[in-house]
């Protein structure tokens, strides 16, 4: 399974300061369940000292502790926009002589996607609180080689003194004082040397791995004294790769008689034994690997044993997760790390390696002998909820990092993949009936990347886009969905969209190749069925894309090949007149009226995307992120640009800027809070200071909604969307954690601003100033802003003594209808095509 994790690559604006600034609105938030993980578990690791604790590391999505019901709780959703890379943990360690101390080292990436240094989070109360010490260099928690490790190790012995085994050549840090500050252990001069791909200009690849782990020998020390015996992993191949130390860390040297063949992943100590185990692979992971090897050493004899448990052509793989059974000396197992078909693969071995035995064999192909139950009950999107016998069904897992035995229960095991986490309480039958229960373990940890969310008026309250794992569509919030996106199905969707008149039809569009199909897929029942559209080329992917009123005409804006239209399924064809920059956005009534923004241009589309005309200016802008549309009236634009928010009523013509939001990003409309009113409005932007905000009143007042405890991660990397059918909702999908709602569980606070009609008529000039704003914490300062809206257009006048209804038409070119609206109701100029009676 590709990660489309490793090149979701966001700005962070992390030089804007971070101010709650706007009055507060309690909200209750939760996530929209999909069940399983949905991404890549590189570390899970048990406390040796206190039954039961446990914490799982994720790339992009942050840590977790493990409850007592098998289910986890999320420890870092308080990253905001100012710390959205702490959700990239590239190591996790757990004090063995203090259980409440947990330590995690976190940074997202060591190119240049990521500006910021990293940190070592530390925590004294299992993860409920944390501080953070920076470090003077860049951690890669979702770059190549987050499986390996621990990089982050506790002295067992003396806690108070940590390592740390950096990336891109910065080499063994060490620190004294419980993780407070860290000095460069400068006697250890190996910092690795293997780079995945050199040529690679993006920085991504072509960085120095660094160190790999670090591992104590605690049976060479006594209690209150630093632990004598260190070994440290490095990422080399063809040379010493495996240091020693004997004094504490002064002085290393190369371990004796070591394999230098292949990268060391893992090494994990036996202590009954007197062993270090360490499993290696030619590819640094998660993705590559397709040689390795496993060895054992003896600390006591300095004798090195290869216990690789297949060779010849049975070896087409590395090695990445390994776990000893503290229980029981010489129970030890191993996961492969990159076996991509016919499955993944796990052996356990009770004699030190001596002999194995496998999670599945081969009876006579394509037919395989599975050693195993299987439940996928909690997120039955993963597959089908039984034993699939046949070949290539990858129902085991890959990307096998993370394995570990309970060290107080050794029926308990887990195990992370690149979906999921597995793991069972039965785990000795594989020593007597061979046949263990695995299930999927992963209740609570949502760690996906939200590309596109949807919720239509009518039909499933939500769909999503979601990289590595399609989409779904959710008729419950708190359910995990039986199936993802199908037929076809790729393994990233980037975006989707709704009819406004036909809100069962449905767009969707990935973002893989020709290998996997046309990358536009439509359905007309909501999701539930999907065919793909052929009249997109093949080659063409990802992007953005717009669906027209009525569900015939897709406007897509491709990666690489410009702005392309189609209408019922016809080959699309080239939009040169809309930059292929553009965001893009269809009208929700008129199903000729699409629209665009690139640059401080908007741009409109009568003729069903065919052509664009520039029309209004968005100041300053520069980056155009959301166009979006008020569903109940044509023509009614907002858009969220790097320089502020925007609002037309005349479809583009003219804008009015709402100032005192200086950015904004992801925005949508929800149902209005009173009958006939305005939809509520919702924007990730910075009133103030960055955060996520509603406006009742188009834009006059705002409340802040989220709050210290749901940062959201990236404010530039997440999407929103609205619910029109219950005030107040609003969905937000995340770059790593997956999606949010929230429900408003407080009153809304009072505002000294006037509030205008609820739907505003357009006229000449209005001014329009938001309610003082204060801060939520007394660290961050409080500030005031004030909105002021320009627009130039005017309201149709009646003509007829007909009268149109509430919600009609009462206007447009050809219109022969009532120009004249319903008492209460003021007939609007959405286009020239559409005018619309709204409320007075």
């Amino acid at each position: 399974m590709f990660s489309f994790k490793a090149l979701t690559i966001w700005a962070a604006a992390s030089a804007i300061p971070l101010i709650f600034a706007v009055s507060p609105q309690a909200y209750t938030w939760k996530n929209v369940k999909i069940g399983g993980g949905g991404g890549f578990v590189p570390g899970i690791v048990f406390n040796p000292k206190e039954k039961g604790l446990a914490y799982a590391r994720t790339d992009i999505g942050g840590a977790y502790k493990l409850n007592a019901d098998d289910t986890w709780t999320p420890l870092l959703d308080f990253a905001d926009d100012a710390r959205w890379n702490y959700w990239g943990v590239d190591a996790l360690a757990t004090d063995p002589v203090q259980p409440n101390r947990l330590y995690l080292a976190t940074g997202m990436y060591t190119n240049s996607w990521d500006p910021n240094n990293g940190q070592i989070l530390i925590s004294t109360d299992y993860g409920k609180t944390f501080t953070a010490s920076k470090l003077p260099f860049k951690v890669g928690g979702n770059m190549p080689g987050r499986g390996m490790g621990e990089r982050l190790a506790i002295d067992p012995n003396n806690n108070a003194v940590l390592y740390f085994g950096a990336r891109s050549g910065n080499g063994l840090w060490k620190s004294v004082n419980f993780g407070s500050t860290w000095t460069k252990v400068s006697s250890f001069t190996n910092t690795g040397t293997f780079i995945p791909d050199a040529s690679d200009s993006s920085g991504y690849n072509s960085d120095k791995i660094g160190i790999s782990w670090v591992t104590f020998d605690s049976t060479s020390g006594s209690s209150g004294s630093s632990t004598p015996r260190i070994f440290v992993g490095v990422a080399s191949k063809g040379s010493n790769n495996i240091f020693v130390s004997n004094d504490a860390g002064s002085t290393w040297s190369a371990v004796a008689g070591q394999n230098t063949t292949f990268i060391p992943h893992k090494g994990v100590l036996s202590p009954a034994e007197k062993a270090l185990y360490v499993t290696y692979s030619d590819g640094a992971g998660p993705y590559d690997g397709t040689l390795g090897s496993i060895y054992k050493y003896n600390i006591a004899t300095s004798t090195w044993t290869d216990i690789t448990p297949v060779s010849g052509s049975d070896l087409y793989f590395g090695f990445g997760g390994f776990t000893v059974d503290l229980q029981k000396p010489g129970t030890i197992m191993v996961a492969a790390l990159n076996s991509w078909w016919p499955d993944g693969q796990i052996f356990r071995s009770t004699d030190g390696g001596a002999s194995w035995s496998p999670l599945w064999a081969w009876a006579s192909y394509p037919t395989m002998n599975k050693y195993y139950s299987y439940s996928d009950s909690l997120a039955p999107w993963l597959g089908p909820n039984y034993v699939d016998g046949t070949a290539g069904n990858l129902q085991i897992g890959w990307m096998m990092e993370s394995l570990v035995i309970n060290p107080f229960d050794s029926n308990h095991w887990l195990y992370g993949t690149g979906a999921t986490i597995y793991g069972g309480r039965d785990l000795l039958k594989w020593d007597t009936t061979h046949n263990v229960t695995i299930k999927s373990l992963a209740d609570g940890i949502e760690e996906t990347s939200i590309q596109g969310l949807i919720s239509p008026p009518s039909g499933p309250t939500l769909l999503s886009a979601v990289g590595d794992i399609e989409g779904f569509v959710h008729t419950s919030l708190d359910s995990a969905p039986a199936t993802s996106f199908l037929n076809p199905k790729w393994s990233t969707s980037a975006d989707i969209d709704f009819a406004g008149n036909k809100p069962t039809n449905i767009v969707r569009i990935g973002t893989g190749d020709s290998s996997s199909g046309k990358q536009v897929a439509l359905s007309t029942d909501s999701g539930a069925t999907w065919s793909q559209d052929y009249g997109a080329a093949d080659n063409v992917t990802g992007g953005k894309v717009a669906l027209s009123a009525d569900g015939d005409t897709v406007l897509w804006r491709t990666n690489g090949n410009g702005v392309l239209v189609s209408q019922f399924t016809n080959p699309f064809t080239a939009v040169p007149s809309l930059p292929s920059t553009a965001v893009i956005a269809s009208d929700k009534k008129n199903n000729a009226v699409f629209y665009g923004a690139a640059g401080s241009n908007f741009y409109l589309s009568t003729d069903g995307g065919k052509t664009f005309a520039a029309k209004g200016s968005l100041g300053s802008s520069t980056a155009p992120a959301k166009v979006i549309v008020n569903p109940g009236v044509s023509g009614d634009v907002w858009v969220s640009t790097d320089k502020g928010l925007f609002h037309s009523t005349d479809s583009g013509t003219s804008f009015a800027s709402i100032s005192g939001v200086s950015q904004a990003w992801a925005i949508a409309l929800g149902a209005p809070k009173t009958a006939g009113g305005y939809p509520a409005l919702f924007a990730a932007a910075n009133i103030g200071g960055i955060g996520y905000f509603r406006s009742d009143d188009a834009g006059v007042n705002w409340v802040q909604i989220n709050d210290a405890a749901h940062g959201f991660g990236s404010a530039s990397a997440n999407v929103i969307t609205a619910d029109p059918r219950k005030y107040g909702r609003v969905y937000i999908g995340t770059n790593g954690r997956g999606i949010f709602y929230g429900d408003a569980s407080g009153a809304a606070p009072s505002n000294t601003a006037t509030a205008p009609s609820t739907t505003p008529t357009p006229t000449s000039t209005t001014s329009r100033s938001t309610s003082t704003v204060t801060s939520t914490s007394s660290t961050r300062p409080t500030s005031s802003s004030s909105s002021t809206r320009t627009s130039s257009s005017t309201a149709s006048s009646p003509t007829t003594t007909a009268v149109a209804g509430a919600y009609g038409q009462c206007g447009g070119q050809g219109w022969t209808g009532p120009t004249a609206c319903v008492s209460g109701f003021t007939c609007v100029v959405g286009n020239p095509f559409y005018s619309q009676c709204v409320p007075s």
